[in-house]
């Protein structure tokens, strides 16, 4: 009787190995942190843009609700100065020179006085003859130190 014969494994000898999966493996994982850090990147790069996005928006909502508030002093009769109407007043050329002090200013002409005309819905009672232009300047945040963006809005408004 004959024993059966064993298969056994055929190695290759240790020098002939050249480790080529250790060097795909290291490239492999460079790839992976390469990938990693410009998703972190673009991450950051969001945040900030949101960050912004969320500065300038509460900016102009805060010029907005100047705004609503000086029609609201016009609609129940609030007595405040209205500006000269022999000055006119470019609504941007007057935003750029608001001191870099100011958290928010608002300014209002009567351009029914300034005009000498009514709107519409006035018709020819020259007591209902208010139609207003009011601008609105406003930074994002109470104190002007922690303000990283600003808004200013320019309206015309007619006294219901």
């Amino acid at each position: 009787m004959t024993s059966p014969k064993r298969h056994s494994r055929i190695m290759a000898p240790r020098r002939a190995q050249s480790g080529a999966a250790l060097y795909i493996a290291l490239i492999m994982l460079i790839l992976l942190a390469l990938i990693g850090i410009v998703g972190m990147q673009v991450a950051t790069m969001q945040e900030r843009m949101s960050a912004n996005f969320q500065s300038a928006n509460m900016a102009f909502q805060r010029a907005e609700g100047n705004i609503r508030q000086r029609e609201a002093d016009i609609t129940n009769g609030t007595s405040y100065a209205y500006e000269d109407c022999a000055n006119p007043v470019d609504p941007t050329v007057w935003a750029n020179a608001i001191p870099a002090t100011t958290v928010s200013d608002t300014r209002t002409v009567n351009i029914s006085i300034c005009t000498a005309q009514c709107s519409a819905k006035a018709g020819a009672d020259k007591e209902l003859c208010n139609m207003f232009r009011t601008t609105a300047f406003s930074r994002d945040r109470d104190s002007v130190a922690d303000s990283s963006s600003a808004a200013a809005v320019d309206t015309i408004f007619i006294k219901p």
